[in-house]
């Protein structure tokens, strides 16, 4: 693609926006030093977990999610191929000199499963007038509805034309492309409302996050819960695991091959019951067990000396991100206390801020989780569809805004006025 100029106050520079299609052809320090940088704020660059950037002599991202490791896992996987829908598109924004100052994790797709914000009724619609919204090109981390950086931009003077640059060189893709639309899901509140104002349709939705107000243990938690909700989880708790089952966190050197192979038939049961077909495949597991360890917490439930369920978690640098769960024995409760209870204590234990739990879900209010507004922003080329698509979207943030008030009134804590 052409060339740009960003400027800072010292001096221009010129950028080549470029699209590469296999993310192993891009060096994993140049894109996880992108990746590490949660705002234009430089200091704040700098704190992204240090101890692990110290040791690797390198950036790491906070959002495990956009890691070079994770992205290139779904790759050569085949999670995330064009064999599944998933072309890679990636968009690298680069000095004359080769030095990359931006990226973008972009898939041109033929279908729209997988991505969590659904637009199957645009494109049924679009298509009926005689449209193609396919292909179209998706901004995100697939399968994975954690919000998370998008526009992935290195610390420089130039941070914020590099952002912009990106945001337009989105757009120029998908007339190249032919493409229908652009679609930047699960991304940062600011970078939402930057694209908002360079035409990018704004749309929210919601989640369930468990926020950790400096706990010191689970009890000290259920002691800011109303009574009957502390009795409820505490009973949960118990009658998990009553059938003489015990729970293991496995990280790092315990997620062995044997590890895996259990929790992948575990995936497999739920990913074939809820969707049809599963988008995981087995050597995925594997290379992220490979690359990235440390960043996993499988949670798993044993019985009679075999795994029966687990849970996948994965650490960020103030968040613990939960992903999937199975079970080949099902068991009241083991399902909250595999995902929920246990990921509460190990963000108490780890200090870290939040737990965010995946899509969906108002049956985590009773369990702590808060409702918490995640946002999407969605270019759409053909004006008749933008518009329709605009007018519906001014609606159902009315919607989502509404819905959100009325659930942070159902949430388990105590009130200021009550009495026990």
């Amino acid at each position: 693609m052409s060339y740009t100029e960003a400027s800072s106050q010292d001096r221009p520079v010129e950028l080549q926006l470029r699209v590469v299609s296999d993310l192993g052809a891009v060096s994993a320090a140049a894109w996880d030093a992108c990746a590490a940088t949660p705002s234009d704020n430089l200091d704040e660059a700098l704190q992204v977990i240090p101890d692990v950037a110290k040791a690797c002599g390198q950036a790491m991202p906070g959002n495990p999610f956009v890691s070079h490791a994770f992205l290139l896992a779904l790759e050569r996987s085949g999670s995330a191929a064009p064999r599944t829908g998933w072309a890679p598109h990636h968009l690298l924004a680069e000095t004359r000199e080769g030095e990359i100052l931006g990226a973008v994790p972009c898939y041109l797709k033929s279908h729209s499963r997988g991505e969590y914000v659904f637009d199957h009724g645009w494109a049924d619609a679009y298509e009926r007038a005689g449209g193609s919204y396919y292909p179209k090109l998706q901004v995100s981390v697939p399968f994975t509805p954690a919000t998370g950086p998008r526009l992935l931009v290195r610390p420089s003077p130039y941070a914020a034309a590099v952002r912009d640059a990106l945001a337009a060189g989105l757009r120029a893709l998908c007339e190249q492309r032919q493409a229908s639309s652009v679609h930047v899901t699960f991304l940062p509140k600011p970078d939402w409302e930057r694209l908002g104002e360079r035409g990018y349709l704004k749309r929210t939705d919601q989640q369930f996050h468990w926020r950790n107000e400096g706990y010191r243990s689970f009890e000290d938690f259920l002691s800011a819960l109303a009574s009957r909700k502390r009795k409820s989880i505490r009973r949960e708790r118990r009658e998990a695991i009553e059938p003489g089952i015990t729970i293991h966190p496995l990280s790092g050197a315990d997620l062995t091959e044997a590890v895996w192979d259990d929790f992948f038939a575990f995936y497999m049961d739920t990913g074939s019951r809820k969707w049809g077909r599963p988008y995981l495949t087995r050597s995925f597991f594997s290379m992220i067990g490979q690359t990235m360890a440390d960043r996993i917490l499988l949670v798993m439930a044993k019985r009679n000396g075999r795994y029966i369920a687990g849970a996948i978690n994965f650490i960020g640098s103030d968040a613990l991100f939960g992903r999937h769960w199975g079970a080949i024995e099902h068991h009241p409760f083991l399902h909250f206390e595999l995902c929920y209870y246990q990921a509460i204590e190990f963000a108490i234990e780890r200090k870290l801020a939040t737990v965010e739990a995946g899509a969906q879900g108002e049956h985590k209010l009773a369990r702590g989780y808060v409702p918490v507004t995640t946002y999407s922003s969605h270019y759409i080329a053909d004006p008749g569809l933008r518009r329709a698509i605009a007018d519906y979207l001014k609606r159902e943030r009315a919607y989502v805004d509404a819905a959100g008030r009325e659930l942070e009134a159902m949430t388990p804590f105590r009130k200021t006025a009550d009495l026990e």
